[in-house]
C-alpha cells in the first residue's frame, strides 16, 4: 500500500494546504467537492500542485509535518520544480 504526502493551492501563487493520506484521489476529490469542513473549504484551496509517494504510513506523516514548519519560499520552489504550470494533477492521476 502506497501513503502520499500532497499540496493543494488555492491558486498559482495562492493559499497553500498540506497533507497526508492513503487514498490520494479519494482525499482530493474530498477537498474539491468541500465535503469536510474546515480550512480548505473555507478558503477554496482544493488544486493538487504536488504529490509523492511513500511505502508507509510514518513515512508520510513525519513527512508532512516537516513540511508544515517549511517557509512559504521553500514550499512554492518544490511545487514550481515539480509541476512549474501550477496545474492541477488530479486528473492526471493513475494510482
Amino acid at each position: 500500500m502506497a501513503f502520499y504526502v500532497y499540496m493543494l493551492a488555492s491558486d498559482r501563487n495562492g493559499t497553500l494546504y498540506i497533507g497526508s493520506t492513503e487514498a490520494l484521489i479519494t482525499r482530493t476529490s474530498q477537498h474539491k467537492q468541500k465535503l469536510r469542513p474546515g480550512f480548505t473549504a473555507r478558503y477554496g484551496v482544493d488544486r493538487l500542485v504536488w504529490y509523492e509517494v511513500h511505502d508507509s504510513r510514518d513515512g508520510a506523516f513525519h513527512r508532512e509535518r516537516q513540511m508544515k514548519k517549511w517557509n512559504r519560499a521553500w514550499k512554492i520552489e518544490l511545487i514550481e520544480r515539480f509541476n512549474p504550470g501550477w496545474r492541477d494533477l488530479f486528473q492526471d492521476l493513475q494510482l
